[in-house]
């Protein structure tokens, strides 16, 4: 059993104590680090009976604290984003890594029943040579955010990327390896609260995929990651169904149990811990996707800026199109 406090007990901290408490053999809190209560990281850190730290906490603060939490050898579990820079992820890892203390991110989707089914297929070979891949994640979640660090341009930025969108480009990371090059852009349909969004972008993956990730916000809760092959596609829809096509064959539709992804992810952890097996998302997975997160962030940035300096004209016949704007490569991935 890992002892671990929990820091940050917002919306997404008390769902992280509640998916154990009471129901997990393998990992419990038995401290609770409220800020805006007036506790600090500092006491968790200094309470020997705490092995370990869950931060659920405004994602610019991250890598101060886990570097902290390394550096009392406490091990790390981090709320997504586990960075919002690559450089500030690297020096995590590295951290962690010197203080030989487990670091780990909470992608929860990763841990869903019919997503994990399909990163077998792909492992198997099922579908062939892997060609493209598209996924969607929206929610409704922003409806009920009136205020807050959540609403900030520069704790979530690029509209639904940092809090739905984020999910499928890490599923993206582990099916498909690191992404190459991006291009993205964000329609914004009003300025005040709760936002009304579209973000969408395309993705060269280093593999030679093309990729194309979608995000709206607000609209009732939507999953979808499907890949397709040169012999068949597999596409998962929410956290319990997959369609695989295979060619020659009728669609067939699986269905699987479902589980409790947070309790599952928070299990994994204490596994690494006690070092039963290592944490499903290695390091250089953590690293890929903030990497591409980062890039996305930049190419939306850069797709904003060109289209407020270029007036709307129209093209003549036999006229050459502008170069394309807002297209960012992403860089070196390696901790």
């Amino acid at each position: 059993m890992i002892d671990a406090a929990i820091v940050g007990l917002g919306r997404w901290g008390r769902a992280l104590v509640g998916s154990v408490h009471g129901k997990s053999e393998r990992i419990r809190f038995v401290r609770e680090v409220d800020i805006a209560c007036g506790s600090v990281l500092q006491d968790a850190l200094d309470d020997a009976s705490v092995q370990a730290v869950v931060l659920a906490t405004p994602h610019s603060v991250h890598r101060a604290q886990a570097i902290a939490a390394a550096r009392a050898g406490k091990h790390v579990f981090c709320e997504k984003p586990l960075a919002l820079r690559a450089a500030d992820a690297r020096a995590m890892i590295g951290a962690c890594e010197r203080a030989g203390v487990v670091l780990a991110v909470g992608h929860n989707r990763r841990f869903w029943p019919a997503m994990r089914e399909l990163k077998r297929l792909l492992a198997e070979g099922r579908l062939g040579r892997l060609l493209h891949i598209e996924g969607h994640n929206s929610n409704e979640n922003s409806n009920q955010v009136t205020g807050g660090w959540r609403t900030l341009e520069e704790e979530s930025p690029g509209g639904g990327l940092t809090g739905a969108g984020l999910h499928v480009l890490d599923a993206f990371i582990g099916l498909c390896g690191p992404v190459q090059r991006v291009h993205a852009q964000l329609n914004r349909y009003k300025e005040d609260l709760p936002p009304l969004d579209a973000m969408v972008a395309t993705y060269r993956f280093a593999s030679g995929m093309s990729g194309t990730l979608a995000t709206v916000r607000a609209t009732p809760f939507y999953w979808r990651v499907h890949v397709f092959g040169s012999s068949g596609s597999a596409e998962v829809l929410g956290e319990t169904e997959l369609v695989l096509r295979m060619s020659g064959r009728p669609a067939e539709r699986l269905a699987f149990a479902p589980e409790d992804s947070v309790k599952a992810e928070l299990e994994a952890f204490a596994d690494a811990v006690e070092r039963l097996a290592p944490y499903p998302i290695p390091a250089g997975e953590m690293l890929a996707t903030v990497s591409a997160f980062e890039a996305t962030v930049r190419s939306l940035r850069a797709s904003r800026r060109a289209s407020s300096r270029t007036p709307r004209t129209r093209r003549t016949p036999g006229s050459r199109p502008s170069p394309r704007r807002g297209r960012t490569r992403t860089r070196p991935t390696d901790p």
